[in-house]
């Protein structure tokens, strides 16, 4: 009701903020329900790495999720991508800032996957980003708030070797 195009949220047990709520799937479902009659998009954030032993489990949530027609996930992993290629092949995917593009020949080596929005990685600079934009036709989004991590977007391994919290999972220990 206050003029957004787009909210963001995450995927119910798979998105970068490991701390906060998670969504059920029925609040997830009367979420872009409500949005899709004002008019807003809703894109899901699947920013996660995922690992072997979860491979089942995230395709069962997107069983659930896809039905519910999201405009966009926003996707860290390249094997995820290619997975919501197989199970739904128009689904836009976003590729996430923890995917760290931060060149536009990051973004042609991509090409293939149909990607077609590209947060760009943090740490970019207004020039490099102009560089980008000028040498693909693709979408791109960046960040213009927020905290930036001393370490690069989504390369963050610190806090796990330290303190056993990944900071690609939401569990940031604040080791640095």
């Amino acid at each position: 009701h206050n003029g957004a195009d787009a909210i963001f949220m995450g995927v119910p047990g798979f998105n970068a903020r490991g701390r906060s709520y998670d969504f059920q799937i029925e609040e997830v479902q009367e979420i872009i329900e409500t949005c899709h009659i004002y008019g807003v998009k809703v894109n899901l954030a699947l920013n996660i790495l995922i690992f072997q032993n979860e491979l089942e489990k995230v395709v069962a949530v997107l069983e659930k999720i896809l039905p519910l027609k999201p405009d966009a996930f926003i996707v860290q992993d390249l094997g995820l991508v290619r997975l919501l290629r197989q199970m739904a092949p128009g689904q836009r995917v976003h590729a996430s800032t923890q995917m760290s593009i931060s060149n536009a020949e990051a973004i042609q080596w991509l090409e293939d996957l149909g990607i077609q929005r590209f947060v760009l990685a943090r740490e970019n600079s207004i020039k490099e980003i102009q560089a980008i934009k000028q040498n693909t036709t693709k979408e791109i989004e960046v960040f213009v708030h927020g905290a930036l991590c001393v370490s690069y977007s989504g390369q963050c391994f610190t806090s796990e070797s330290i303190g056993g919290r990944s900071a690609n999972r939401g569990q940031c220990a604040q080791s640095c």
